[in-house]
């Protein structure tokens, strides 16, 4: 796929692409991820025959907290820089069903959501600090077997975009039902569930592990992993090189069935479960686990003989978890998405969601945070895409003193 799929799961751009409208084809817990559109290895004059692939983007954004402001000024900036080289190893040295995917990452950026109080994350952008940092972002070998029913990848990758990605857009040779993405909402619930929030590696804390994919049939898969753990316990794993498996890991399972019908849609359970002694705000646990589930759907197309015809997506999701250090332990979620629905701009989309989080009564003393988002994003130029994104929070976890919080994000996004 042309497009990010990453990109979709972690920075919510629904963005369309020259590829995704003739379709995708493959199982939907087997598409394979890169970042950009590979113009930047055409513009070094890399061949497409070599097998080697060079992309990546770049996403700036400002915010502006309009109420529930605590301490920092009005304005927040944050930005990230991700250069993607991937490897096809059959066309390069003729090592059939094998690739190898590496990815630098650059963030700079403030605590946009920690000045909000807002416990679930307005933005996806910012995270946990440092907030300036240079990493290896992903160092992986995949390899493909039996006519692609079975697939295993090693390495540092990023755990979310092959686990509970609610936002990957259904596998499908038919043009005519294909969808970009499921949604461009710009919170974190979108990417993350919140119940392994702080336990399941991705942006920008990758982790070392292994992922095995099977895929009996191609609409159906059940994805299998296990990874370094040492996130619980407050190891920052994206800016560490080397792996940190100290008895801490993190194992997750995940099947899930896709229909690509006139309205394609797929329908994922998955469990997982984070081994070590965990402590936090007095609370000490050893081992914890949860169970999630999510759902997408196309709920209305137009009738149209053009690829970019316009569309209407939907999407659910749902998670628990016995946990007693993590922040939230009941989530549920819900959105809706429009494609290509404006005159002339088949490449715009808006949409709305909201998420619902049962915040750790060891941690906050709010029972629970209602985040609810609307979005709008445009087309510029073909890889070139503008943002702006209304959240509102009427009862933020972090300062229990505030009402609300209020907050407009204007985001910045070249694919190259």
């Amino acid at each position: 796929m042309r497009y990010l799929l990453l990109f979709f799961c972690l920075f919510g751009v629904s963005v369309h692409s020259e590829e995704a409208s003739y379709g995708i084809s493959g199982n939907p817990g087997a598409v394979n991820s890169v970042t950009g559109t590979g113009e930047l290895g055409k513009r070094l004059g890399i061949p497409e025959s070599s097998g080697v692939r060079l992309g990546g983007m770049y996403i700036g954004d400002s915010n502006a907290l309009v109420s529930g402001r605590q301490g920092m000024g009005p304005w927040t900036g944050n930005s990230v820089l991700i250069v993607d080289l991937l490897v096809d190893l059959q066309k390069a040295i003729g090592w059939q069903g094998a690739y190898f995917g590496s990815e630098f990452l650059q963030f700079n950026g403030q605590a946009t959501n920690a000045d909000a109080g807002v416990v679930q994350g307005y933005n996806s952008l910012t995270g946990s600090p440092p907030l300036a940092r240079s990493e290896l972002y992903q160092l992986w070998i995949l390899q493909k077997f039996w006519d692609e029913k079975f697939t295993i990848r090693i390495g540092k990758t990023i755990p979310i975009a092959h686990f509970n990605n609610v936002s990957k857009p259904v596998p499908t040779h038919n043009a005519a039902v294909t969808i970009p993405s499921v949604s461009g909402l710009t919170y974190i619930p979108i990417f993350v569930n919140t119940t392994f929030l702080g336990a399941i590696g991705g942006y920008y804390n990758s982790v070392y592990g292994a992922i095995a994919t099977i895929a009996p049939a191609k609409e159906a898969y059940i994805n299998l992993g296990f990874f370094d753990g040492s996130l619980a316990r407050g190891v920052q794993t994206g800016v560490k090189v080397a792996p940190h498996f100290h008895g801490y890991y993190f194992s997750i399972m995940e099947v899930g069935y896709g229909w690509a019908s006139a309205k394609p849609g797929i329908a994922a359970v998955g469990g997982w479960y984070q081994s070590g002694k965990l402590k936090n705000s007095g609370q000490t646990q050893t081992g914890t686990g949860g169970i999630y589930a999510f759902a997408s759907q196309a709920l209305w197309t137009r009738p149209s003989d053009s690829t970019n015809k316009g569309n209407i997506s939907g999407f659910l999701q749902f998670g628990w978890s016995n946990s007693r250090t993590l922040e939230m332990n009941l989530f549920a979620g819900a959105g809706l998405s429009f494609f290509a629905l404006i005159p002339k701009r088949p490449n715009d989309s808006f949409g709305f969601g909201l998420a619902w989080s049962r915040l750790n009564p060891h941690r906050f003393s709010r029972y629970s945070e209602l985040l609810l988002q609307g979005y709008y994003q445009l087309q510029i130029l073909s890889s070139l895409y503008f943002e702006s994104a209304l959240s509102y929070v009427p009862n933020p976890g972090s300062h229990p003193d505030k009402s609300n919080a209020c907050a407009l994000t204007n985001r910045l996004t070249l694919l190259f």
